[in-house]
């Protein structure tokens, strides 16, 4: 275990060594203050609008006025619907409206995970590639580790770079968010609109969920991205491929879901919000059980074959 954990803080050591690695944190930075900045200034008045005791007659006179733009606007049906049908659900459930605060903005955040899933994707397509592109392979494997240990380090290395890229998104936006607009205190509730109608749920649970969904894409295009690695030793592939099945996957399950078989194809069971909040799954006949499955059928095998090429592969002629 001592090695291991040697070789996992060695991966990390040389991880932060590159100037790539805090640019990826920069960039996270940069992009939660200046969407901080975008929704602070040119957010919708109505976002940041505090509504005093008599908050129903408001929202009363607030829905008459919508009303009366629809009448007058024809483009200003939809928009002007879906802020009636919130009041109405405030009104009728007793719940006065809060202004947009930093928890909000943490969880509207959620969707830069996107990001971070593209910054694993690079390190983790280039953590045993760049071993044999500049030949340290022979150096690590001389050394009384086993291959697995040394392949098992550098995986968990890969999950414990997501994971702190992860945490620091959360810190920044709840920071920036905090500064910008404040908090309704420490785990208020917040009304969404899920669709199927309107339900208010604690915020924090609420990024829980949407941020741990999040992970597990990142985990399988990481882990893929990994195995493409090992394989061939191109980071530039699997990076490539990857991203590229990252964003192209939603398109590819739409394009062949006529056929029953697609509902195996890793992209359609990668969200597995699509069985939260009484949606209906991609493909009919999915469940969050059968998705969870078949993600694990494709975990073992992109790890099998990643263990298989690294710890097989005769590396004298490199």
């Amino acid at each position: 275990m001592s090695n291991l954990l040697n070789l996992i803080w060695n991966e990390q050591i040389k991880l932060y060594a590159k100037k790539a690695t805090w640019v990826m944190f920069a960039a996270l930075l940069i992009v939660a203050i200046g969407g901080g900045i975008i929704t602070k200034f040119f957010g919708t008045e109505s976002d940041f609008k505090e509504y005093g005791d008599d908050w129903q007659a408001e929202l009363q006179a607030e829905n008459a006025q919508l009303t009366a733009e629809m009448e007058e606007e024809e483009f200003a049906g939809f928009m002007n619907e879906m802020t009636i049908a919130e009041n109405i659900y405030h009104i009728e459930n007793d719940i006065k409206p809060q202004p947009y605060d930093g928890w909000e903005y943490v969880l509207e955040n959620s969707f830069l995970t996107s990001v971070i899933s593209l910054f694993t994707i690079i390190v983790a397509a280039g953590i045993i590639s760049s071993e044999f592109k500049w030949g340290t392979i022979k150096l690590l494997l001389i050394r009384p580790i086993s291959r697995t240990k040394i392949l098992l380090s550098k995986y968990l290395s890969v999950l414990i770079f997501a994971f702190t890229l992860l945490v620091f998104l959360l810190a920044s936006s709840w920071l920036v968010g905090a500064v910008l607009f404040g908090l309704n205190g420490l785990n208020p509730m917040v009304v969404q609109d899920l669709m199927p109608g309107y339900v208010q749920n604690d915020v924090i649970g609420e990024i829980v969920k949407s941020y741990g969904f999040s992970l597990v894409t990142l985990v399988m295009m990481a882990t893929f991205a990994f195995m493409i690695s090992a394989i061939f030793r191109s980071s530039g592939m699997a990076i490539g491929l990857a991203i590229f099945l990252m964003m192209a996957g939603n398109a590819i399950v739409a394009f062949l879901s006529q056929y029953a078989w697609s509902k195996y194809i890793l992209f359609a069971n990668t969200n597995l919000a699509q069985y939260t909040n009484g949606m209906e799954p991609v493909i009919p006949g999915m469940s969050m059980t059968f998705s969870i499955i078949v993600l694990l059928v494709y975990f073992v095998i992109f790890i099998a074959a990643s263990w298989a090429a690294f710890t097989k592969r005769d590396v004298a002629g490199n």
